[in-house]
């Protein structure tokens, strides 16, 4: 934990490979999967057993049609890794909804304002498949085997704007991206000082330009 950033870690760079190398194995095998699938459907189209291949085959296309998305989310998590230390963030402060920007159903995070020690932000999940770890174990108000597994949570990245979560080791990367954007999906800058816009920019957050009304 006492590396300059993230990615100086030989742990990190060692569990990075192991989810890049997942999200092309998958990148390979969901699609040959699928089209198996399919040609069993196919040829097996005039038997009853039709129908226990119905939903495999919806999944693998939703695997094979979603598995880009992994692809991308691990070179964005690259990124911040190569930007940011990893902190500790311990017992962290979760709920479903009832804060700004959130629906009932959102589950958030707070982290410690970067230059503000005394204020904390509100980060939210996003309802995806690669939330779903963290959206099971953060947020429920009340102690469970799950919630103990989330006690610590190391985080790299600036809560203004985005940050990797882990589960220490580390483990379970997720992005988590700041809200409210605007209409382009750019971000706001929220009063950082100008370092602190920079780093973010190197590492992948799209921010707008300083001449632009959007800053």
């Amino acid at each position: 934990m006492h590396h300059l950033t993230a990615w100086d870690d030989p742990a990190t760079r060692r569990a990075w490979a192991k989810l890049v190398s997942w999200a092309f194995l998958g990148q390979a095998l969901w699609p040959v999967a699928w089209l198996g699938l399919l040609a069993w459907y196919v040829v097996m189209s005039i038997s009853w057993t039709l129908w226990f291949f119905f939903v495999p085959l919806l999944y693998t296309f939703y695997r094979a049609f979603l598995q880009p998305a992994y692809i991308s989310f691990a070179f964005r998590a690259r990124r911040l890794l190569r930007a940011y230390p990893w902190q500790v963030l311990e017992e962290p402060e979760s709920g479903i909804g009832e804060v700004p920007g959130a629906t009932a159903g959102d589950v958030w995070v707070r982290f410690p304002d970067p230059e503000r020690p005394d204020e904390t932000l509100p980060m939210i999940l996003q309802a995806h498949a690669r939330s779903m770890w963290w959206r099971r174990r953060l947020g429920r108000g009340y102690a469970t085997e799950k919630t103990a597994q989330v006690r610590l949570v190391w985080f790299a990245g600036d809560p203004r704007f985005a940050v990797v979560v882990a589960a220490p080791g580390p483990r379970r990367f997720y992005v988590i991206r700041q809200r409210p954007t605007n209409d382009q999906g750019v971000a706001h800058v929220r009063g950082a000082s100008p370092a602190a816009v920079d780093r973010a920019r190197r590492a992948g957050v799209c921010l707008p330009d300083p001449n632009s009304p959007l800053s």
